[in-house]
């Protein structure tokens, strides 16, 4: 195995593992569950309150995770918990835990636990490197547009490019993301982005080969936003 297929199947083998415990994975992974897989070296997963925290982590130690002491730069999120894994070779893979939900330090916005879990169900997970699938507590994939759409970095209007043909509400989409932030500022920011000459590259860089037909189906749809 290389590295990114040694670092998947540690994280599928340990949400596999952690599913007695009470959480909802978002970011990457949960990117995965509705569009191409895409590689994340680390995964997120989102906990009600501290307790729910120390129990993920307690149950993280016991497999060899051990907790990181947050870096001084500036990180997306504030208010959560890393624990880190050396596999073979030497290459690690992290866990982050978001404890009452998601504070987003660039933009302020929060969005707590009971709307990710009320915006949640169990759904299957697919590999990208490897032959495995999981079903597991993943956030919806409108709620996870409204919070990748507002923090709007290069990564997430990538995420938001690939999952835009598939929404399921647009006018609450709309909606949520009206009553947290100026709508037309973030979109201006996000069609600047995909609009641009290297944006293709970039996604390429990340989802694989994209055929142009896919892509304007794409693009298309993130325009609508407006």
């Amino acid at each position: 195995m290389d590295a990114l297929q040694i670092r998947e199947k540690e994280i599928f083998e340990t949400l596999r593992a952690l599913k007695g415990h009470s959480f909802v994975v978002i970011g990457g992974y949960a990117v995965n569950a509705y569009t191409l897989p895409r590689f994340s070296v680390d995964c997120d997963v989102a906990v009600q309150d501290k307790s729910k925290a120390r129990a993920v982590g307690s149950f993280l130690a016991e497999r060899g995770y051990s907790r990181k002491e947050i870096p001084k730069t500036p990180s997306p999120y504030a208010n959560f918990e890393r624990f880190e894994k050396e596999l073979e070779n030497h290459f690690n893979v992290s866990m982050d835990i978001l404890i009452g939900g998601v504070l987003d330090r660039q933009t302020g916005m929060v969005f707590a636990f009971d709307w990710i879990f009320d915006h949640s169900k169990m759904r299957l997970l697919k590999g990208k490197t490897i032959m495995e699938e999981l079903t597991i507590r993943i956030i919806d994939l409108d709620a996870l547009f409204v919070m990748k759409f507002i923090s709007a970095r290069s990564t997430d209007i990538r995420d938001i490019f690939m999952l835009a043909p598939n929404l399921k509400d647009k006018k609450w989409v709309q909606n949520e993301i009206s009553i947290r932030c100026d709508l037309r500022n973030r979109f201006e920011r996000v069609k600047e982005k995909v609009s641009s000459k290297s944006f293709k590259d970039g996604l390429q860089g990340v989802y694989g080969h994209i055929d142009e037909k896919v892509f304007e189906k794409h693009q298309q749809a993130v325009l609508e936003m407006a």
